[in-house]
């Protein structure tokens, strides 16, 4: 839709009516068609960290070896996530959730169908980094959507499962690898690998186009009518479904409507406006970075270097981890909503790093072998994934409305090139060498810093467990940011469409 539209004044419940929703069919529609997507980049991760060593073998059509693939590629593959995070999350808050989710979605379908045509090292470098690109701006466009499509007392656990769901893929993706490398031939498994990666991009597609733009987007973007037309319909849904009446939604808040926030806002915003909730996007973004760089990165290539693990039998180990990963957000999920954010992130956080230093020293002393190894990060990443998954959470309900999308991008960019960079080639340089104490020293750095951001939770968490987004972080746009209407507390007024202003 086009965004040259009038802007005024509107005084709105578009955010208490999404509220106040009871969980219906509609929801699960916005759940399928847009959390899905982590699959495909757990999927992406995984490929390549199982493929590593076939890739690098003779015969594979590509010059490469091992340390290349878990090294240089995979930290091109996450710098174009930063770059797309930070490219795509702009455009979000500019021109709309919907309008993006697409874009970047097709844009990682293009990118990995031409991975697996690569030819030539430089090729696949670089369509690893374009496919990082596609994922990245998918982080800023979903999770800005999904947290205003979801009801508040439902936001925390629904947000967490999704972005859990990454390893729903890098499951999927550690068992694909095996009878594809074990079955195919060595120049065609790792390409049939990522062209499986495009088909299920393509189903997810399909699903996503039923999925609307987010009513509190097109309110704050002079598209008021739109937005009560859209929340008219889903009500109207949920009340066949139900059979119920819903409650009536009487908090209302004022909005001074505009096209687009600059970038000097959002940084006036991030920095001077919120600069504790800043300091804890980022301690959050580069803990789970490093944590999970010092041991995924690295994962096929440890079992293969210190336990003699077939390089087309790392896929069954992964697949445990990854169901360890995925069972943490499943299981501990629905606690960010009800014992609270600090208590569970800080938790998940210091836990994850204590176990892997445990791991550490059991490694360093010589007593693991692959299977308990692999139980032993299993039992790291149960915690580390809830958190994780939370860190997306946390930045993208703590920050204002027009700027949600860009913060996602932003922490999640810094962060993550922070520990998603320099992580995978400083950790693909200590597992390489095949010395114990190196890939020792890799643990306790990814657990150290860890550590760290669960301690910077304690200290600066946000208790935004139940609370509305509006009341979490009063919109730029609000007209009185100091009445007790704009902080989800007023009085309702017959009027919801624009008025001048």
């Amino acid at each position: 839709m086009s965004t040259d539209v009038s802007t005024g004044t509107v005084r709105t419940n578009v955010p208490a009516r999404l509220d106040r929703l009871p969980w219906s069919r509609w929801h699960w529609m916005i759940v399928i068609g847009l959390g899905t997507v982590w699959i495909l980049d757990g999927l992406e991760v995984t490929i390549v960290g199982n493929l590593s060593g076939k890739l690098a073998e003779p015969g594979s059509g590509l010059s490469i070896t091992q340390s290349q693939v878990t090294g240089l590629a995979a930290a091109l593959y996450v710098a174009g996530a930063c770059t797309g995070a930070l490219f795509f999350g702009w455009l979000t808050d500019r021109f709309g959730r919907k309008k993006l989710f697409l874009l970047t979605l097709g844009l990682y379908l293009v990118a990995t169908a031409l991975t697996a045509l690569s030819f030539d090292t430089w090729w696949f470098f670089l369509f690893r980094f374009l496919t990082g690109m596609g994922i990245g701006g998918e982080y800023a466009a979903i999770n800005s959507a999904i947290d205003e499509l979801i009801p508040a007392r439902h936001r925390g656990r629904i947000d967490i499962i999704i972005n859990g769901t990454f390893w729903l893929g890098a499951a999927l993706g550690a068992l694909l690898t095996v009878p594809l490398l074990n079955g195919l031939p060595t120049n065609l498994g790792w390409r049939v690998a990522f062209g499986l990666g495009a088909v299920l991009g393509v189903v997810i597609l399909l699903v996503r186009r039923h999925v609307p733009e987010s009513p509190r987007w097109l309110f704050i973007h002079g598209r008021a009518d739109e937005a009560n037309h859209l929340v008219d319909s889903v009500e109207a849904e949920v009340k066949r479904e139900t059979g119920k009446d819903l409650a009536e939604a009487d908090n209302y808040i004022e909005i001074r409507q505009r096209k687009s926030t600059n970038f000097l806002e959002i940084a006036k915003t991030l920095f001077r406006r919120y600069p504790k909730r800043a300091t804890l996007g980022f301690s959050l973004f580069i803990g789970q970075a490093f944590l999970y760089n010092a041991i995924t990165f690295g994962f096929a290539q440890i079992l293969q270097t210190f336990f003699d693990v077939p390089p087309g039998n790392s896929g069954y180990y992964f697949a445990v981890i990854a169901v360890g990963n995925l069972l943490g957000p499943l299981l501990l999920g629905r606690l960010f909503d009800t014992v609270g954010r600090v208590p569970m992130i800080a938790g998940s956080y210091i836990g994850s790093g204590v176990l892997l230093l445990g791991t550490a020293w059991l490694f360093h002393s010589g007593v693991l072998t692959a299977v308990t190894m692999t139980a032993c990060w299993c039992v790291v990443l149960f915690f580390a994934s809830a958190g994780a998954s939370a860190a997306y959470l946390t930045v993208s309900e703590i920050f204002p409305m027009e700027t949600r999308a860009m913060a996602i991008a932003f922490f999640y960019a810094i962060g993550t090139a922070a520990g998603g960079i320099t992580g995978p080639l400083l950790f693909a340089k200590l597992v390489g060498s095949g010395q114990v104490g190196d890939t020792v020293l890799a643990f306790v750095i990814g657990a150290s810093i860890m550590i760290i951001g669960g301690l910077v939770e304690l200290g600066l968490g946000v208790k935004a467990e139940g609370r509305s987004l509006e009341d979490l972080a009063t919109p730029l746009s609000a007209e009185h940011p100091d009445l007790p209407s704009q902080r989800g507390a007023g009085t309702p007024t017959p009027a919801t469409g624009a008025t001048a202003g």
